[in-house]
């Protein structure tokens, strides 16, 4: 498949592709023409580099894990470590992001129970 319709199906544009490839992230077969021939798999692989990604793993980190990945099935053990140190990560992330949204909350309570007595109090006068 052509970078136009991958993109397409993907959602990732054609310049990120590009991007993806030139980083070494991600690794396309190409066409006696030089053409990038995006495979089925490809898909999959994109896929979860945006997750990696949006979980906020360090481009670093993405990038020794598809060497690894189109190493093969040898580094299997190496990828699992790094998926589980990002595991972590993102495990502090969530809960820090909890806490966040929990103090929005209290406060989000103490406006309401502000201005539910300011309507009370403008009743009674």
């Amino acid at each position: 498949m052509k970078i136009g319709a991958f993109a397409e199906l993907t959602g990732v544009s054609a310049y990120t592709l590009r991007y993806y490839e030139k980083k070494g992230l991600l690794f396309v077969k190409r066409d006696k023409n030089g053409c990038r021939n995006y495979l089925a798999e490809d898909r999959e692989w994109v896929q979860f580099l945006c997750k990696l990604k949006a979980t906020g793993m360090l481009l670093r980190d993405i990038k020794r894990y598809a060497q690894l990945r189109y190493n093969g099935a040898g580094t299997i053990a190496e990828r699992l470590e790094l998926l589980l140190k990002h595991q972590v990560y993102v495990a502090e992330e969530v809960h820090k992001w909890q806490q966040y949204s929990e103090n929005l909350q209290a406060k989000i309570a103490v406006y309401k129970e502000q201005l539910l007595q300011q309507r009370q109090n403008a009743g009674l006068k």
